[in-house]
C-alpha cells in the first residue's frame, strides 16, 4: 500500500500553512494574497479541523491569544478593515465559523448554496418547505426591508431583542450566513462594547454573484473546492472531509473519485501513525 509519512505531511502543512517564521503574513497585502492562494481558510484555527488559517499565518501554531495585544491580534485590524471592501469573502460558513473565501472560489460555495436565483422567493420557499427557521426568517426580512443594519438594531428590526431571544437570533444568523444569505460588511460603534457588526444580504452587497454562479454544477462546485482543500492540507480522511463541508457521503465519495481518476489524488494512503487510510495528493505519496 502507498504510504505517507507524518513528517513530510508535517513538512508540507508548515510551508502551506505559514507555520514557520520566516514565513508569517506581516502586511494587509500578504494576508489578500494568502487567502487568494488557498482559496478559503479560517480566521483563526478551529480545534480538531485541519485547515489554514489566518491567526496561524500571521502568529504561529499556538492558541489565540487572550491579551488584546498580542502582536497576532493584527489579523482582527486586517479583517474589521477590509469588511465591506470586497476584497475577500468573510463570515460564518465552514463549521459555524469565521471562514474566509477567495472571489474565484465564491462563485462555486455560492452554487452549493440553497439560493436558486430569485433571493426574494427562495428564502420564502425554504421557510414554507420547513427548512428555514420563523427566526432566521423574520432576520431575512428585516434586512429585506430595512437594508444594512447594525448587530442591536437588527435584533430590534427582527423582534428578537429580548434577553430569551439571544441564543435563537444567533442561531438564525448563523444560518443565514451558512446559507450565503447574509454577512457581515461592516463595524459600527454600537452595544454595550460600542463594537457591533453590520450586516447585509449577499445578494445586495454582491449583485453579480448569481450570475457568476447560475452555470457552475453542484459537481464541478465540489470538485474546485475539494481540490482546493487538497492542495491546502495535503492529506485528510472521508471523516475530516464530512466534518468540515457537511456534504452526503455519496456526493463526497462521487468527487474524490473524480479526483483520482485525474490523479489529483491518490486513495487508500497509509498515513503514518493513522489507523484509518487517507485520500493524499499525489505529489505526496511515497512508494514502497
Amino acid at each position: 500500500m502507498p504510504h505517507l509519512s507524518a513528517s513530510t505531511l508535517d513538512s508540507y502543512r508548515q510551508k502551506i500553512f505559514r507555520i514557520r517564521p520566516e514565513d508569517r503574513l506581516r502586511t494587509l497585502e500578504e494576508a489578500i494574497d494568502f487567502v487568494n492562494q488557498r482559496g478559503f481558510v479560517f480566521f483563526w484555527p478551529i480545534q480538531r479541523v485541519n485547515l489554514p488559517s489566518l491567526w496561524v499565518a500571521a502568529a504561529g501554531d499556538r492558541p489565540v491569544a487572550n491579551e488584546h495585544d498580542d502582536p497576532g491580534h493584527i489579523t482582527w485590524g486586517w479583517k474589521d478593515q477590509l469588511l465591506g471592501k470586497k476584497v475577500w469573502y468573510y463570515a460564518r460558513i465552514l463549521c459555524r465559523k469565521n471562514t474566509i473565501i477567495s472571489l474565484r472560489l465564491l462563485p462555486y460555495f455560492y452554487a452549493l448554496s440553497p439560493n436558486f436565483g430569485d433571493p426574494e422567493q427562495d428564502y420564502l420557499d425554504q421557510y414554507h418547505g420547513g427548512t428555514l427557521t420563523l427566526e432566521a426568517k423574520q432576520v431575512y426580512e428585516a434586512l429585506l426591508r430595512e437594508g444594512a443594519l447594525d448587530t442591536i438594531s437588527l435584533r430590534k428590526a427582527a423582534r428578537l431583542s429580548s434577553p430569551e431571544s439571544t441564543s435563537r437570533f444567533n442561531r438564525a444568523l448563523d444560518t443565514l450566513q451558512m446559507e450565503f444569505k447574509v454577512l457581515p460588511v461592516g463595524v459600527a460603534q454600537a452595544g454595550a462594547w460600542r463594537y457591533a457588526f453590520v450586516y447585509d444580504l449577499v445578494h445586495r452587497h454582491y449583485p453579480q454573484l448569481i450570475d457568476q454562479s447560475r452555470l457552475i454544477s453542484e459537481p464541478q462546485a465540489r470538485f474546485e473546492i475539494l481540490q482546493c482543500y487538497f492542495e491546502s492540507v495535503g492529506a485528510a480522511s472521508p471523516g475530516e472531509m464530512e466534518r468540515l463541508f457537511g456534504w452526503r457521503k455519496e456526493d463526497l465519495q462521487r468527487t474524490l473519485q473524480l479526483l483520482v481518476s485525474r490523479n489529483i489524488i491518490q486513495p487508500e494512503i497509509e498515513l503514518q501513525n493513522r489507523k484509518e487510510p487517507v485520500y493524499a495528493l499525489s505529489t505526496l505519496i511515497q512508494t514502497p
